[in-house]
């Protein structure tokens, strides 16, 4: 009998602590002021000041409001989460409802994002969002699907040019023997090493610090990045070779995202596509005051003959011929 009322005990026992675990899980997703709001957590390694982050803070308001505050964003900026990488992998096992994340990030795990990380891809910033906001732009964010996440809209990050710390890039010869910092991501290696440069993948946060003692001799970025990274103070040279112009992306988690009612997937949506609208706009006014604040700094600004870096980067597109990045290539180059 006590051996049977043992059994029972722990029986008894092991399921008061599976509701309590299941309660734990329940009350993290709202709010602790007991309103009983949905609370979902969104990452991202910017700067609280960038104008992403203020893209994302409009779509968090919008969503609070179209929820009647029955959903609520909290945002953690300056990768508090981790970075980009590390993001993307919460997301895949549902301990992160929400992230942002550079699409040559992404491509590490959905393939076909690589491709919009390609040198020279569109012909303007015009060309840019019309890709962008047409069905081939809902086509890539479907491909996050297969890899547990659901895209909900691209944020613009600009094109990414060249910043050096001993000498100015003018021309591709210019690059030859330099090592400049990449992202961890195969496209954005592939085009640094057709110009003539050596790659070289270190996280954004130690950036700064690698320029300031020699490790890398200059980065690529944007200018309000550049900017606001204080990499401006040890790399002054800027070459505007606009060498790439990749999107950020917005993505949620399939498990957060299967979770929700479709009610409140179309207020994500709509809320997310809004953001996209008003931070492109965003952009185009901060890129012009950084410029403006960076000039003031002693940055010199070189324009480059950028046909001369576009012709260093064929050979990129030689070798996806035939692939699926190919034909998305096409697709793109295709809008008009």
């Amino acid at each position: 009998m006590k051996e049977k009322w043992s059994f029972f005990t722990i029986g008894l026992l092991s399921g008061i602590l599976a509701a309590a675990l299941v309660m734990a899980a329940l009350e993290r997703r709202a709010d602790s002021s007991g309103s009983g709001a949905r609370v979902l957590k969104l990452a991202h390694n910017l700067e609280s000041s960038h104008p992403v982050h203020a893209g994302m803070e409009f779509m968090k308001k919008r969503i609070e409001e179209l929820s009647g505050g029955r959903l609520r964003i909290d945002i953690y900026s300056g990768g508090a989460l981790g970075s980009e990488t590390k993001c993307i992998e919460q997301l895949q096992n549902g301990s992160l409802d929400m992230a942002k994340a550079s699409s040559a990030q992404l491509g590490m795990f959905v393939p076909q994002f690589q491709t919009l990380a390609l040198p020279y891809l569109f012909r303007d910033h015009g060309h840019y969002w019309r890709v962008l906001d047409s069905k081939v732009g809902d086509k890539f964010l479907s491909f996050a699907r297969a890899k547990n996440m659901y895209g909900l809209c691209f944020y613009d990050a600009g094109s990414r040019s060249f910043y050096t710390t001993k000498k100015p890039i003018r021309t591709p010869g210019d690059l030859s023997g330099m090592k400049i910092r990449v992202m961890n991501s195969r496209t954005d290696m592939e085009t640094i090493d057709a110009l003539g440069a050596s790659p070289t993948p270190i996280s954004s946060g130690e950036t700064y610090t690698s320029m300031a003692q020699g490790v890398v001799d200059g980065a690529e970025n944007n200018i309000p990045t550049y900017y606001l990274s204080g990499h401006c103070e040890v790399a002054k040279y800027f070459t505007e070779d606009e060498h790439s112009s990749i999107p950020d992306v917005l993505v949620i988690s399939q498990k957060t995202w299967n979770d929700l009612p479709q009610e409140d997937r179309q207020i994500i949506l709509k809320a997310a596509r809004e953001s996209s609208k008003f931070q492109r706009q965003l952009w185009e006014k901060f890129e012009s005051e950084a410029r403006g604040a960076l000039a003031k700094k002693g940055v010199e600004f070189i324009v480059p003959d950028k046909s001369l870096f576009a012709e260093k980067t064929r050979r990129v597109y030689d070798s996806r011929k035939g692939t699926e990045s190919g034909a998305l290539v096409d697709e793109i180059r295709a809008v008009e």
